[in-house]
């Protein structure tokens, strides 16, 4: 039988005092201190029915009993019992959905990037304390357990995650709906550094099986590709057009459950995995044609293989658009089979199907549901029309242009050439409609078109978004200004009504209640645990803002949950942090515009600062850097090779130790940002104002009392609002003054020539300080900062500098910065995503909650 597993060697050799209690209304000599907490209470007479679920799936699922069973097995037993407790519920869930034929939300993402499921289950089961007694009663401990979870690795960023976020308040709000996505089988790549380099490796999560899914053959679906249309006349002599495709692939659901917290509701994410419509050429093997014979399975299993597929290459350009049209030729079949199980005709698709368009890789649902009504159903034109506007909900998530997906019109055809013609139908209605309004404006036209016809003629996703969706949204108050100012200004003059703001939001389940369980029961014990549901009520906290008992406890905490970052640094890198200095934190994905050069060039800075003047205090720092570049990303690429360049240089240095220390996290994903936000003291969120879309990170880093720089851009504008201006660290050229930069001609070499500090940083990058053996392996980087500076690093980097002496200075003071991080976290209730859920039931989908009644 396992046993609890004893501290590893490496991590000992970062020592860590004994937990002690902590209790805000007996406090010790050295004030408040804390303990490690239940996340739910201990249910004795539930322990014994678990522990029999656990046996019971262990003997019949993994086929072994307790003297053969390894760690694997019992986690695999736990999760084959929290999953089928969550199916029960989804069978009442389903049920009561059906019989009371409610209007529910169909959300399709490419990404969802859930995270590990195990956790979140047991807490929103109530079960997470009764599981660990029961666990320790058989001699294993739940975190251990916890940690042989594989991760889905179902998304790149920000916009997966939301996506889950989501999810998770669907159904925490009662809310019928359904999570539509790909299930890649490689999902993003494992991130491994060699020499400072990223290399990408498969993500094998599904090497030792997913307990959590449940496939669905039966609801299996047929889609096309390729081949070509012909015109015909139906029964009544109307014409009509059949698609005689080139190639079919099977798309096979697999339902993954998502519960809810403090509810009996369980929604569904259901996963889409194309497979050959013939998987086996018998005549071909036998002919002695090995490869050929099993070619279309590999062919059409490619489609769902990895998500992103590096989109260089025109094969990989195919691929995607593969992608995209494949999960969401099956998510409109099952939701059309879904409907007409449960209502018997299309007429009234509309009244109870939302279909929502997470960012523009979904877009092609406006031509698909128009095909499938069109051509399959009989509907005329405008009846079409009608149903799929009405049904279809786009939310934008993007300012950068090349996000806003454009797709050659001569592979379009080729790969969906029914589609195209519908896109040129509707193109041509839609244009006919626009020179009624502007019959003097060509240019106009141009813009608003579906198909950009220079360059290269192409095909615009998110106009086609536009035009068939009934809403558009942006995600941050300052994202909707600026898309209708400038990305979809025309279209905001044509149909303002369609636009509102949804500034996202996460769920506090995982990201507080879930991921920091120290800081949870000290809120709950302070002002209890409606917070959980009213991420509003954190307002509550203000009150006790000067009990010094409470300040204490909330240090204690923090440096609990540092300790704790620093044993896995250790652990991991080899690295030893000083858990006392200010932890520097910058995670998310890596991208130019993100900055994550600015941060390092202030790293340098601090360097150069402590190396002049050695015998000068500062406050100790700890920079933490984590995220991923895209494979074909090369400048991305190259920043993080800076970062662990300098992470060497600076590290190794004795004349810094204790001062300054640089850590690059490897692989950042979802688990691992669940032990960075609770420990992280200072949150960068210093992207190029105008540039994010709204950020979640930056709300995951002030629910954990982390303080926040940052420009006013996305949501770090209402964040600000939130908190106070006091409690957050700002920076920067604003939006208008980045425009009015470029407009005049930004010049990076006033910059180098006038700040003496920058110009020692670049040059010490340029002498190959960081790259010894490869002095010239930055210029790239630097090239890009002095020609011609397209995110305005150089202009920005004074302020950023200043306003970093500004968080030190206020670091200092840990009185001062214990009442900030405080009031960070009191004050960010506004950034739940059950409040921007309960919004877009409000204003775009009307969709009523439906709530499902215990067993028995």
């Amino acid at each position: 039988m396992i046993r609890p597993s004893t501290q590893s060697s490496q991590t000992s050799q970062v020592s860590q005092p004994e937990s002690p209690r902590f209790s805000i209304t007996q406090p010790s000599a050295e004030g408040a201190v804390y303990r490690d907490p239940p996340l739910t209470p201990y249910h004795s007479e539930s322990s014994e029915q678990l522990k029999q679920a656990l046996f019971t799936n262990l003997y019949c699922e993994q086929g072994k009993d307790e003297q053969f069973a390894n760690a694997h097995d019992y986690y695999m037993a736990l999760a084959y019992s929290v999953r089928n407790e969550l199916m029960k519920k989804r069978i009442r869930t389903a049920k009561t959905y059906a019989d009371s034929k409610a209007k529910a939300v169909y959300y399709l993402s490419a990404e969802f990037l859930m995270g590990r499921h195990l956790g979140n289950g047991l807490i929103n089961l109530g079960l997470h304390e009764t599981m660990r007694h029961t666990l320790a009663d058989m001699g294993l401990e739940l975190d251990e357990l916890l940690e042989r979870e594989a991760e889905p690795g179902l998304g790149n960023g920000g916009l997966g995650r939301l996506a889950a976020c989501f999810m998770d308040s669907l159904t925490t709000l009662n809310l019928p709906a359904i999570g539509y996505g790909i299930r890649y089988e490689f999902g993003i790549f494992t991130q491994v550094l060699h020499n400072g380099f990223q290399h990408e490796q498969p993500d094998k999560w599904l090497s030792f099986g997913n307990p959590w899914e449940i496939a669905r053959p039966d609801y299996q679906v047929e889609i096309k590709f390729g081949g070509y249309t012909e015109v015909y006349k139906d029964s009544d002599n109307d014409y009509r057009v059949r698609w005689m495709p080139g190639q079919t692939v099977i798309g096979i659901p697999h339902d993954s459950p998502v519960p809810g917290y403090g509810t009996e509701n369980v929604n569904i994410l259901r996963l889409w995995k194309a497979e050959a419509g013939s998987a086996f050429d018998l005549h071909a093997f036998n002919a002695g044609d090995y490869f050929g014979a099993v070619a279309d399975k590999m062919i059409s299993e490619n489609i769902t293989k990895v998500l992103y597929p590096n989109d260089e290459t025109l094969q990989g350009k195919e691929l995607r658009l593969q992608q995209q049209y494949f999960f969401v030729a099956c998510s409109l079949q099952d939701i059309i089979r879904l409907h007409l199980r449960d209502h018997g005709h299309l007429e009234t698709l509309a009244d109870f199907a939302a279909i929502q368009l997470n960012d523009t890789h979904p877009a092609i649902g406006v031509a698909e549901l128009m095909r499938i009504l069109l051509d399959e159903h009989h509907f005329n034109w405008d009846q079409a029309w009608t149903i799929t506007q009405r049904c279809f909900g786009y939310t934008n998530h993007t300012l950068m242009p090349e996000a806003l997906e454009c797709w050659s019109v001569d592979l379009f055809g080729r790969l969906l050439p029914r589609h195209l013609e519908l896109i040129y139908e509707i193109n041509h209605r839609f244009l006919s409609q626009v020179k009624l309004r502007y019959p003097k404006d060509p240019e106009r036209l141009e813009r608003l078109s579906l198909i950009a016809e220079s360059p290269e003629r192409k095909v615009r996703m998110a106009n086609l978004a536009c035009v068939g969706s009934h809403a558009i949204n942006g995600v941050a108050a300052l994202h909707t200004e600026l898309l209708k100012q400038d990305v979809l200004r025309d279209f905001y003059e044509l149909w303002p009504d369609k636009f509102t703001n949804k500034t996202n939001g996460i769920t506090p389940r995982r990201w507080l209640l879930q991921c920091n369980p120290r800081l949870s029961q000290l809120i709950t014990e302070t002002i209890g645990e409606s917070w959980i549901t009213n991420l509003d009520d954190l307002r509550h906290l203000e009150a006790h803002l000067d009990n010094p008992t409470f300040q204490q406890a909330w240090h204690s905490i923090k440096q609990a949950n540092k300790w704790d970052l620093a044993h896995i640094i250790h652990s991991r890198l080899g690295i030893e942090i000083n858990p006392d200095s200010m932890f520097d934190v910058q995670i998310k994905r890596i991208h130019e515009y993100k900055r994550q050069l600015l941060n390092i060039l202030h790293v340098i800075t601090l360097y150069h600062r402590i190396l002049q003047h050695p015998d000068q205090p500062v406050v100790p720092r700890t920079v933490i850097f984590g995220g991923k570049a895209a494979p074909g990303y090369a400048m991305a690429k190259l920043v993080v090779k800076l970062i662990t360049a300098v992470a060497d240089v600076v590290n190794a240095d004795p004349i810094v130790a204790g001062r300054l220390k640089v850590v690059f996290l490897p692989n950042y994903n979802v688990s691992l940002a669940q032990r960075i936000f609770p420990a992280s003291d200072l949150s960068e969120q210093i992207s190029t104002a105008g540039t994010e879309a709204s950020g979640t990170g930056n709300m995951k880093f002030a629910l954990n009392g982390a303080l926040t720089i940052g420009t006013l851009d996305g949501a770090n504008i209402e964040i600000r609002e939130e908190v106070g201006a006091d409690n957050f660290f700002l920076f920067g050229l604003t939006t208008e003054q980045v425009s009015a930069c470029k407009a005049v001609g930004h010049n990076p070499w006033f910059y180098y020539d006038t700040n003496p500090e920058l110009k020692r940083v670049l040059d010490s990058i340029a002498s190959g300080l960081f790259a010894p053996d490869h002095p010239d392996l930055f210029l790239p980087l630097l090239d890009s900062l002095l020609v011609d500076d397209p995110y305005l690093v150089m202009a920005d980097y004074g302020a950023y500098v200043q306003c970093q002496e500004h968080v030190s200075r206020c670091y200092e003071d840990q009185a001062r910065w214990t009442r900030m991080s405080i009031l960070n976290a009191a004050r960010i209730g506004k950034f739940s995503a059950d409040r921007t859920i309960a919004e877009y039931t409000r204003d775009i989908w009307h969709v009523k909650p439906i709530e499902v009644n215990p067993e028995g």
